[in-house]
C-alpha cells in the first residue's frame, strides 16, 4: 500500500535562529506577510506541514523498496526511515496539541 497525500506544514524557525525538532518539516516563513489573516495562514501552515510529512513518508517508502531491489544503500534507507519517523512524531505531537486546545476551548463556559 502506497502512502497517499495530505498536505505539508512549514513553520518559522525559532526566534533565536535555532532549528525546530524536525528541520525539513518546521521551516519557512508562513504567515509573515503584513495583512495576512491569522486563520488562513494557520490553515496553510497545517496543510503544508501535512504535505511535507507525506512526502517524507513516501520517500522512506521508496528507499525501502529500492533497498529490497538491491538498488539502495542501507545507510540511505536508515536515514530516510529515521527522517520519516521524526516527521511523523512531529505531526502527531502537533495533532495532540491541536486536539488538546480544542477540548480546552470546548470546556470553557461562555
Amino acid at each position: 500500500m502506497m502512502i497517499g497525500g495530505i498536505g505539508a506544514l512549514q513553520f518559522k524557525p525559532a526566534i533565536d535562529g535555532t532549528k525546530a525538532a524536525s528541520p525539513g518539516l518546521l521551516q519557512g516563513g508562513v504567515g509573515t506577510k503584513a495583512g495576512e489573516g491569522v486563520g488562513s495562514s494557520f490553515a496553510e501552515a497545517l496543510s503544508q506541514a501535512a504535505t511535507k510529512t507525506v512526502n517524507t513518508l513516501q520517500n522512506a517508502e521508496q528507499m525501502s523498496i529500492q533497498a529490497l531491489k538491491g538498488d539502495a544503500d542501507t545507510r540511505q534507507v536508515a536515514d530516510a526511515v529515521l527522517s520519516a519517523q521524526q516527521a511523523l512524531q512531529t505531526t502527531i505531537a502537533i495533532r495532540d496539541k491541536v486536539v488538546s486546545a480544542y477540548l480546552e476551548i470546548s470546556r470553557m463556559s461562555i
